[in-house]
């Protein structure tokens, strides 16, 4: 009995997470505000009755979304954090988490669609509101581990400027071709090295 349940609990947490993955793929190809739950479900191979199952509605999609994105992005800096030591240059830190962001750009369209977020609605307003307050958290922790005698509010603030560049030269990087991608990237890294020295 007990090994049925676990077994039907592991299926719906797959099926959530299929459901999940097929949101993301919509809201890169239409924006939040015109995915409808039948669009996910028919790209989650499901029936509308079995996503409604796990999500009543859009809304509840989101907010699992941004927690699935909440607790990746956690995973991601603690990682990072852990091997954050005032002795790596600061070039070569700023180099590794720009690089990564791209990459990540590229795997999670949907995640940068929320991030940088619209007036569409007080619902997407705060879920990027709370990614944004989220990786400006970890950046000031991150600076604060290369420089322990930071203050914590001037770290805070430092994070919330670096997210700011990074979200404003990002749509730039995406949408231009390779060699010009590259070239952003690389002033994208120059800036940030300059304003947090």
């Amino acid at each position: 009995m007990a090994e049925r349940t676990v077994r039907r609990q592991a299926r719906g947490l797959k099926r959530m997470a299929e459901i999940l993955d097929a949101a993301e793929l919509v809201i890169a190809e239409v924006g939040y505000p015109d995915l409808t739950t039948n669009q996910v479900a028919a790209r989650a191979g499901v029936s509308p009755g079995s996503l409604y199952q796990f999500f009543r509605n859009k809304e509840e999609v989101l907010d699992a979304l941004v927690a699935r994105y909440t607790v990746d992005r956690q995973e991601f800096w603690a990682a990072r954090l852990a091997a954050v030591t005032p002795e790596i240059p600061l070039e070569a830190l700023v180099g590794q988490l720009v690089d990564e962001s791209v990459k990540f750009k590229s795997e999670s369209p949907a995640y940068w669609s929320l991030l940088y977020g619209t007036a569409t609605g007080d619902q997407f307003a705060a879920a990027s509101q709370r990614l944004h307050e989220d990786i400006a958290r970890q950046l000031a922790a991150m600076l604060r581990r290369r420089a322990p005698e930071l203050p914590e509010e001037r770290a805070q603030l430092m994070g919330t400027m670096g997210l700011a560049m990074v979200k404003a030269v990002m749509p730039m990087v995406t949408s231009s071709p390779p060699e010009r991608s590259a070239e952003l990237v690389d002033e994208l890294k120059h800036m940030l090295v300059r304003y947090l020295a």
